[in-house]
Parts: structure tokens; sequence; C-alpha cells
């Protein structure tokens, strides 16, 4: 149970701060990636807010045995920088550009209702599932040759 309070808490907060930096408002999104046009760079500080508290926290938090209500801590542990790793940040850089949404904040802006995040979390979730498929092996079954 605490687990799942801990997984709530820490989702309601980061939504909070979301909606707090305007990271769930598109426009203000691709203000700041229009670096040659009416650049906005207020998003600076929202990624050296998230940089700063990452950083204490693999300081202060990684060392100790065990987190505080977890059997574990659950870190990556992939170093490989490989082809779906790199279309994976090229896809997301182009939705974030075109769209100005990324996953957290397209979830948390479902709640606005606004018919261009409810379009961009579907085109998401189509995503999810066709790249799911496809590393399934869905994609060798279509190729496959006719049996003569």
């Amino acid at each position: 149970m605490r687990e799942i309070a801990a997984g709530l808490l820490t989702g309601l907060l980061f939504g909070l701060g979301l909606c707090l930096s305007n990271m769930t408002n598109p426009a203000v999104v691709q203000g700041f990636l229009d670096i040659a046009g009416a650049w906005n760079p207020a998003l600076i500080f929202v990624m050296a807010g998230g940089v700063a508290v990452t950083f204490l926290g693999y300081r202060l938090l990684v060392p100790k045995s065990r987190p505080l209500w977890a059997s574990r801590f659950s870190l990556p542990t992939a170093t490989l920088i490989d082809a779906p790793l790199i279309a994976g940040a090229a896809i997301f850089g182009v939705g974030w550009g075109l769209a100005g949404y990324c996953p957290g904040p397209a979830v948390v802006s479902l709640a606005s209702g606004r018919t261009g995040v409810l379009i961009f979390a579907g085109a998401m979730l189509t995503g999810m599932i066709l790249v799911r498929w496809i590393r399934a092996g869905g994609w060798a079954t279509i190729r496959r040759e006719p049996a003569e």
C-alpha cells in the first residue's frame, strides 16, 4: 500500500509541477523551442530545477540501502546507445516540437479535454502499441513470403 501511495503522491506532485511551470501549455513549449523567432527562455528555469532536484536526489537518496517506501530502488541499467534509442529520441523531439507536448504534460493535459491533446495522446498510445507489436515480431508475420 505504501508503494501505491508513494506513486500517487509522486504523480500528483509531478503533475502539479508541470501545471505550475506551464509545461502543459504547448504554446509556451513551442515558444521555448523557437530560438529563431519569439523565443521564450522561461523553460530553462524549469529544466534547471529538474536537473538540480535529480542531482540532489541521486546524491542523497541512492547511497541508502533502499527507498523509504519501497523494497528496492528501480534505477535504469541500460548504457547502450543503439538505433531504437536514437529513433525514439528523434520521434520524441519531433513530436515535442510539432505538438508542444511530451508524454508527461500530455497525460496531465488530458484533463483539459482539448482536442489537440486528445489527438496527441491517441497518436502517442498508438505509437507505443505499434512499437511493442513490432518488437514482439508482429512485423515479421506480415513480411513472410507465401509458401510455394
